[in-house]
């Protein structure tokens, strides 16, 4: 076992992510089965404070206790306001609850999302899809499975034949929202089979690496949304670009990613660029940065 365990260093760590995910996708499952059914729409938004922050805690707590010396970036840890910073050591990326508006108003795309870098590579990613009962598992190398089934994005190259994925965003400053809907205007318009959108970027994504959609793609999005998938795209075949062409930057906050390269770069001829803060900007980041180790037991 020793041996396994060299050639493949982070099996345990990636084990242990699917048992923790699942774990986490029941409380939310519960959360939601129980206690939204008593709930007017305003109360329910306490209660999926609450479950993202029961949540990510059982999600810390356990990797904590199990691997000490590793790093964790938190969606709901945004409290204390720390500048995020993104090393080289071993890092959880985690949103508890991806798709918390999903889940207030019951509608049933939510998902438990964990990414693991190693030396700011990503080394494997689970999305948990809570209502549908769907595990994602992809590792760099290795695949991209659903409830152990392999995945493998479609192989539409015609953009008129595609099906594209997107989301407007929590934003509701006019300009940036105008830039939006005129970019899904323009893809829809080029023309696309259709445009969709599960609320949840981390299903989106889940979804482009099935071989539901093409593509998927937004500005304004945090590294916790798309860690997990970005793995999950890639070994089911899939490819990662920033929204101007370039390189995936995971830190940017902007990406597309699709089945193949003429869809991505057909899509990205029609993306209106809006400018949003990078989640590894120093000052006062919305990211909270966990550094953890046996002598902070505070959490």
């Amino acid at each position: 076992p020793l041996q396994s365990n060299m050639a493949d260093p982070w099996q345990e760590a990636f084990e242990h992510a699917i048992a923790v995910a699942r774990k986490a996708g029941e409380e939310v499952r519960d959360a939601l089965q129980n206690e939204v059914k008593i709930m007017t729409k305003s109360s329910s938004v306490d209660l999926v404070t609450k479950t993202d922050e029961r949540v990510e805690k059982i999600i810390i707590s356990s990797v904590k206790e199990k691997f000490p010396t590793h790093s964790l970036i938190g969606e709901e840890s945004v409290a204390a306001g720390e500048p995020c910073v993104f090393t080289d050591n071993p890092t959880w990326i985690i949103d508890p609850v991806d798709g918390t508006t999903n889940f207030v108003h019951g509608f049933p795309f939510v998902a438990v999302s964990i990414g693991f870098a190693v030396k700011k590579e990503l080394e494997f990613g689970i999305v948990y899809s809570c209502l549908e009962d769907k595990m994602y598992t992809g590792r760099k190398g290795k695949g991209a499975f659903c409830n152990g089934e392999k995945l493998e994005v479609s192989d539409v190259k015609d953009i008129n034949k595609s099906m594209i994925i997107s989301e407007h965003g929590c934003d509701r400053n006019k300009e940036k929202v105008t830039k939006i809907f005129s970019t899904m205007q323009k893809i829809l318009c080029i023309p696309v089979h259709g445009l969709r959108g599960s609320g949840t970027a981390a299903t989106n994504m889940c979804l482009v690496a099935s071989g539901a959609v093409e593509a998927f793609f937004e500005i304004g999005i945090h590294c916790w949304d798309i860690a997990a998938g970005a793995v999950i795209v890639k070994e089911a075949g899939g490819v990662l670009l920033d929204v101007n062409g370039g390189p995936f930057d995971l830190m940017s906050r902007r990406m597309v990613s699709a089945n193949n390269r003429q869809i991505a770069d057909r899509i990205i001829k029609e993306i209106e660029i809006f400018e949003v803060e990078r989640d590894d900007h120093n000052v006062g980041c919305e990211l909270f940065f966990f550094f953890f180790s046996l002598q902070n037991p505070s959490l």
